[in-house]
C-alpha cells in the first residue's frame, strides 16, 4: 500500500513510500490516515479490494456494530466469515499481492461476538490487520485484549487492536478521570497490541443530542471538545506514545448556513478555482477544517464513511517543505551543542528538546505521506484528482449504503 499515486510525483519533494500490515506498529499507527468504515452488509468487498476499486483507499473497517441492525447481525456474521474467507482465498493464491493488502479491520459490538469471530476465521484472519472494541471501557477492555493476544498466539498472527472511547463515563465530568487512567493502565499492559486509540464523537454527541452541523467542527461544540482535551491530557503523554485518531467525518453533501472555511488564495494562484468550487460544492471545507484542528491537537487518523474524502484527507497529512526542514534541523542539532536556532526560512525559532517530539512525529508522517515540494501545497495536490467529478459521483449513487453508518 501507498498513499497518493505516481500521478501526483512532481508534487512532492520526498515522495510517500509504501508501506505493509507487517511494518513495525509505530510506522503502521501513523499509515492508517483516512479509515473508511463499511457496513458488514456492503456487497462486493471482495471485488473492491481486488480490483483497487479506489484507488486511494488504504484502509478500511467492516463493521458489524451500528452500520447493522439487531435483525440483520445474524447474516452479516455469516457473510463477513465467508468475505474474510474469500480474500484470504486469493491472498493465498497469490491473486492479491501482499504489498497490496490493504489495512483492514473489523468492529465488533461485543467481546462474545469477537470470540465467536476469531474462532470461525481462524487462520483466515492473516488478511485482517485488526479489531475494533467499541464502547471501550474497563469493565470488558482487559478481556478484548486477552481474547486478542490468544489468537494471535493460537494462529501465529501479526493483529492489533482498536480502542474506541465513546461511553458515558468518559463523557461525564465526574467519572472521566478515572475512566481514563483506567483504560490508560489496559493499554499499558497490552502496549505492543495497540495500534491507535480512536474516539467515537458521534456516541458522545448523541448522549447529549447534539450533531455537528456540515459547516462546523467538532472543536466547535464544547463538552466534546472538553473531552477530546482530557483524552489527549492522559493517552498523548510523551512517555506513552499512543496515536490517537479523529472523530468521524460523517458527511458527503450537505446544505451550509456559514461561509465556506477554504480560503480562495492556493487555488486562484495555481488558476484552479474549479476545484475549490468542487470542494465547497461537497461541503468538503468542514472536513478539512476538522482535520487541520486534529493535527493541532496532535490527533493524526481520520474515520470517514465516502472515499471522496480519503484524498481530501491526506493532502493535509503531506508535510509542508518548511515543516520538513524545520524537523530535519531539529534532530540534527539535537546532540546538546545548540538550545536553539532560527528556522530555514528565518521566520521562527527551533528549540531542540521542545520541538524534538514534534519533529521525529513530522519526519515519520513525511516518510508515510510525503513531503511538498517548496512551491506545492494540498491544493497543488488536489488538482491530480476528478475533485466532484465523475469518479465522485460514481461512489455516491453508494450513498445509502454508507448512511448506515
Amino acid at each position: 500500500m501507498q498513499h497518493f499515486s505516481a500521478e501526483a510525483e512532481k508534487v512532492f519533494y520526498k515522495k510517500p513510500q509504501p508501506f505493509t500490515k507487517w511494518d513495525a506498529p509505530e510506522i503502521l499507527a501513523y499509515a492508517l490516515g483516512a479509515t473508511l468504515y463499511m457496513p458488514a452488509s456492503m456487497p462486493n468487498i471482495i471485488n473492491m479490494v481486488q480490483s483497487h476499486k479506489y484507488k486511494e483507499l488504504t484502509s478500511f473497517v467492516i463493521d458489524l456494530e451500528d452500520a447493522v441492525g439487531d435483525a440483520e447481525l445474524g447474516m452479516c456474521e455469516a457473510k463477513l466469515v465467508e468475505d474474510i474467507g474469500a480474500l484470504f482465498t486469493l491472498y493465498e493464491n497469490k491473486q492479491i499481492e501482499r504489498q497490496d493488502l490493504p489495512l483492514i479491520f473489523i468492529r465488533v459490538r461485543s467481546v462474545e461476538q469477537f470470540a465467536f469471530l476469531t474462532d470461525a476465521l481462524g487462520k483466515h484472519q492473516e488478511v485482517l490487520t485488526g479489531y475494533v472494541f467499541p464502547k471501550f471501557a474497563t469493565t470488558q477492555g482487559a478481556t478484548y485484549f486477552e481474547l486478542l493476544e490468544k489468537t494471535i498466539q493460537q494462529h501465529q498472527l501479526t493483529l492489533y487492536g482498536m480502542p474506541i472511547l465513546e461511553s458515558r463515563d468518559i463523557l461525564y465530568k465526574e467519572s472521566r478521570m478515572n475512566a481514563l487512567f483506567a483504560i490508560k493502565e489496559i493499554l499499558n499492559q497490552y502496549r505492543s497490541r495497540v495500534l491507535n486509540v480512536r474516539i467515537g464523537a458521534t456516541d458522545f454527541c448523541g448522549i447529549y443530542g447534539i450533531r455537528r452541523r456540515v459547516d462546523s467542527t467538532i472543536y466547535d461544540i464544547a463538552v466534546i471538545r472538553d473531552c477530546i482535551a482530557d483524552i489527549i491530557n492522559v493517552l498523548g503523554r510523551e512517555e506513552d506514545g499512543f496515536v490517537i485518531s479523529g472523530p468521524v467525518w460523517e458527511y458527503f453533501n450537505n446544505q451550509r448556513i456559514l461561509k465556506p472555511a477554504l480560503r480562495a488564495t492556493p487555488f486562484s494562484e495555481k488558476g484552479a478555482l474549479n476545484a475549490r468550487k468542487a470542494l465547497l460544492d461537497d461541503c468538503l471545507d468542514g472536513l478539512m477544517k476538522e482535520v487541520l484542528m486534529d493535527r493541532q491537537n496532535g490527533i493524526l487518523g481520520k474515520t470517514i464513511i465516502h472515499p471522496s474524502h480519503i484524498r481530501v484527507v491526506h493532502a493535509l497529512y503531506v508535510v509542508s517543505y518548511e515543516e520538513y526542514l524545520d524537523a530535519v534541523s531539529i534532530i540534527e542539532n539535537n546532540d546538546g551543542k545548540k538550545g536553539v536556532v532560527k528556522s530555514h526560512y528565518a521566520n521562527k525559532m527551533n528549540e531542540m528538546k521542545p520541538h524534538s517530539r514534534w519533529a521525529q512525529q513530522i519526519l515519520r508522517q513525511a516518510h508515510l505521506y510525503g513531503v511538498y515540494n517548496e512551491s506545492m501545497d494540498f491544493a497543488s495536490l488536489l488538482l491530480h484528482t476528478d475533485v466532484g467529478g465523475n469518479e465522485f459521483e460514481t461512489t455516491k449513487e453508494q450513498a445509502e449504503n454508507y448512511s448506515k453508518l
